[in-house]
């Protein structure tokens, strides 16, 4: 399993992904969307990424409502359905 210092960077890159994405995580599990286990996996998910940095990337060049989640992105598919869920 991940250090805590891991699992913290990569809570903090999906959760600004999600933001980015315009998805709030929290109201998604809040509303029944998904299970807040859900988010658990999806951090552990993002741990498991070889391109951190390209995500940071991403993060700092992308529109601020981009359509989807990079290619590479573990939670991709969980991000793409949860955007379509809050459209």
């Amino acid at each position: 399993m991940p250090d805590t210092a891991v699992l913290k960077h990569h809570a903090d890159l999906l959760d600004r992904t999600a933001t980015r994405l315009g998805v709030d995580l929290q109201d998604a599990a809040i509303s029944g969307q998904f299970a807040f286990d859900d988010i658990a996996d999806a951090v552990l998910r993002c741990t498991q990424c070889p391109q951190p940095e390209a995500c940071e990337s991403w993060l700092a060049t992308a529109p601020s409502a981009s359509e989807k989640a990079p290619h590479y992105c573990r939670n991709h598919d969980l991000l793409t359905a949860l955007q379509g869920v809050a459209e």
